[in-house]
């Protein structure tokens, strides 16, 4: 008997919901609808499209309090991080509607033709897998520019948020889009490849692990289909000697800990010049000793658990294993089942743990430099290269060392964030491709050339 998917909060550790896995027919039935709705979906106009994708960011807020409350049941982040999550989704719709046909109008090139044009037209049906830390988020910031250039999608949602899942589907629904223009699947990671290697799939997207992204590189590569992949991030927070903290410590405490610490693009190493460094680290203190962590459900709650046990397990080895080979810990250091209180760790140096792996949780780390060349060789100095922030009041002189870190962004003064407007995406194991803003619309496009004699 096939074991059933269960929805378990990490707070209360009470089991919300069980789910039956689709089986090998239903998957099949699925791809099939999603490839059948293509055929119609990709001669609606585009006008109609955005006009659905705005009823769905209608219904993305008219439900946020139900989206809300789902999410942090399944995955535990806090309730006030949740309504934004839901709010960033429905701003997400609104930009791409606005933008869509901006962004996917015809690129007319002056040849030796009497008309010569690049148009941009959809593939086919999509996969994408996506993880439980944004449960709305990282679906829709795929799904609405796929869907809008004409694609299909079908969805392979992380096993711990089935509900979250299965809302999402419910709210395209709702929203009026035709049976089979976005659907999800209800399967273990490792039947995904049954649906890569399907022929009316045509690409897949996948936001996960580096593991997770060589898998799905593997077999879509097997195929030759395309894929994209936003993969883990160990993102530098530089502070030089003339940044202003009094202007960047609240930035600063959020970029390491919103989601609960759980997010690709948080601050997961403070790399702070000599000067400031003492000050920077008991600020960092004294702010980390004010979150509140505790039940997510509550508006005052700033770290609820991690979304698992096993991840809470894991993120306290590597801490451990940091203060093993000498790394210091300034605060922190418990866990409670999933619970894992904020903590620092001062004196982290390339070799261990936490500077040279991805910290999933509410642990800062923070590295002394002597310079400014110093701080951006050991940004660089990572297999990530998702995201960086540069903190100086010399704004010129942030813009010249920002062109030398070889990260798929870079914020000055602010934190490492997801925009509809902005390109996202990463280089060495962060991935490649980029999703959001005119780039990520034109990922599951085919690039046509016309010419006309």
């Amino acid at each position: 008997m096939t074991e059933k998917i269960k929805s378990i909060n990490p707070y209360s550790k009470k089991e919300i919901a069980f789910y039956n896995p689709h089986s090998e027919e239903e998957v099949k039935a699925k791809i099939e609808a999603g490839h059948t709705a293509f055929k119609n979906w990709r001669t609606v106009s585009l006008d109609e499209r955005c006009e659905l994708i705005r009823k769905l960011g209608l219904q993305l807020n008219a439900e946020k309090d139900f989206l809300a409350k789902l999410a942090v049941a399944e995955m535990g982040k806090p309730f006030v991080q949740a309504i934004s999550e839901v709010e960033k989704c429905a701003w997400l719709c609104e930009h791409y509607a606005d933008n869509a046909a901006e962004y996917l109008k015809r690129e007319v090139i002056k040849t030796d033709a009497s008309e010569s044009w690049v148009s941009y037209e959809p593939l086919g049906l999509i996969l994408a897998v996506m993880p439980w830390n944004f449960p709305y988020w990282q679906v829709m910031r795929f799904a609405v520019p796929t869907l809008l250039a004409g694609n299909t999608g079908i969805l392979k949602h992380a096993s711990n948020v089935p509900g979250c899942s299965k809302a999402l589907e419910g709210l395209f629904t709702k929203a009026g889009f035709p049976d089979g223009v976005f659907s999800q699947v209800r399967i273990s990671g490792s039947r995904v490849k049954e649906i890569i290697d399907h022929p009316h799939v045509k690409a897949a997207s996948l936001t996960g692990s580096e593991k997770a992204g060589k898998s799905i590189a593997e077999n879509a590569g097997k195929q030759l289909k395309k894929c994209l992949l936003e993969l883990g991030g160990s993102n530098a927070f530089i502070i030089l000697e003339d940044a202003d903290l009094s202007e960047i410590m609240e930035t600063a405490v959020f970029a390491r800990t919103q989601n609960n610490g759980q997010s690709c693009i948080a601050a997961k190493r403070f790399i702070v010049h000599a000067s400031i460094y003492e000050t920077f680290k008991e600020k960092l203190k004294d702010q980390f000793k004010e979150l509140v962590t505790g039940d997510p459900m509550k508006e005052e709650t700033d770290i609820g658990p991690l979304a698992r046990v096993d991840l809470a397990e894991e993120l306290d080895e590597q801490m451990k294993k940091s203060i093993e080979a000498g790394a210091e810990l300034l605060l922190g250091g418990e866990r409670d089942e999933a619970i894992f209180y904020p903590t620092i760790l001062d004196g982290i140096e390339p070799g261990m743990a936490a500077f040279d792996e991805e910290t999933f949780g509410p642990l800062a780390t923070i590295t002394k430099v002597d310079s400014a060349e110093e701080a951006i060789e050991l940004a660089n100095q990572s297999r990530f290269g998702l995201g960086a922030t540069i903190c100086s009041t010399n704004v010129e002189k942030a813009k010249k060392l920002a062109m030398l870190i070889e990260d798929g962004a870079v914020f000055i003064n602010e934190l490492v964030k997801s925009d509809p407007r902005l390109p996202f995406g990463g280089t060495k194991i962060s991935g490649y491709g980029r999703e959001l803003g005119p780039l990520g619309i034109k990922e599951f496009v085919n690039a046509k050339t016309y010419y006309v004699k």
